[in-house]
């Protein structure tokens, strides 16, 4: 059977392309790391993949605002191709950074005509940078839509970031989203517990509403997400693996296996 392949895109600034390309291979994938200049210059190298990830990082060093600049260039010269990706049942993951860029370039959740952006990623509540371990949980539980989050109920993973907190156009986008299982991810306490209510600090670590971590698209196979998956793939890097009991795999490896067994 012919090996998955991952394209990792890259731009000035990102700096998780390295332990995401090694996620995936752990995984089984074939995995590339290309720059977004590459890709601007011979769109259709796209066609040679099966998962599109942006990792996080600060792309462009964050100007303007977190993932602006590259969703602009994402806006103006790839949102066709990255569509035609969509439509051709393959898989669209943003984490943090990319998670921003999938947002604020209309990838993840497709901007309605006459309307401003359904959703985007605002400033933490708290007004500060925060780098942190949080509980997260899948909304669904296990048989979440989310190709990327099937058979995970909870997680423990960190985060890193200044401009996270999800915030919705208006209620009844909310209660769309929510209503079609898009608001996959949730910050929870420490017992896998949340709300719509807003849990209070550093539970929920930048005042989403309603506690929300991450958000897949209608099909269930675009995903973004503020926690870094990538960087709790084995159990050493949880930061009491001493403390407890031996396990083979990190919390965040079940979601780089579930993006490539998808393909199989």
């Amino acid at each position: 059977m012919a090996q998955v392949r991952v394209l990792i895109l890259r731009a000035p600034g990102t700096n998780c392309d390295q332990e995401t390309a090694f996620a995936f291979g752990q995984a089984g994938a074939d995995t590339e790391i290309i720059h977004i200049n590459r890709l601007l210059s011979e769109p259709t190298l796209a066609d040679q993949y099966q998962i599109l990830c942006l990792p996080g990082g600060f792309s462009y060093g964050d100007d303007i605002a977190a993932g602006r600049i590259v969703a602009g260039q994402i806006r103006h010269h790839l949102t066709e191709e990255l569509q035609r990706f969509r439509e051709d049942g393959k898989l669209i993951l943003g984490i943090c950074n990319g998670f921003q860029i999938l947002l604020k370039s209309g990838i993840l959740l497709p901007d309605e005509a006459g309307k401003s952006a359904p959703a985007t990623l605002a400033w933490n509540e708290s007004g500060y940078y925060q780098d942190r371990w949080v509980h997260v949980g899948t909304d669904s539980g296990s048989e979440s839509k989310c190709v990327f989050l099937r058979g995970i109920e909870r997680m423990y993973l960190p985060i890193a970031h200044a401009e996270g907190r999800f915030v919705t156009r208006d209620a009844g986008t909310f209660a769309a989203l929510s209503t079609g299982g898009q608001l996959a991810l949730r910050y929870t306490t420490a017992n896998g517990a949340t709300s719509n209510d807003a849990l209070p600090f550093p539970d929920n670590p930048n005042g989403s509403q309603a506690n929300v971590a991450g958000v897949c698209d209608s099909s269930g196979r675009v995903f973004g997400l503020m926690p870094h998956p990538e960087r709790h793939i084995h159990p050493t890097q949880h930061p009491q693996w001493t403390r407890l009991p031996q396990r083979e795999v990190g919390d965040g490896f079940k979601m780089f296996q579930n993006a490539v067994q998808y393909f199989r």
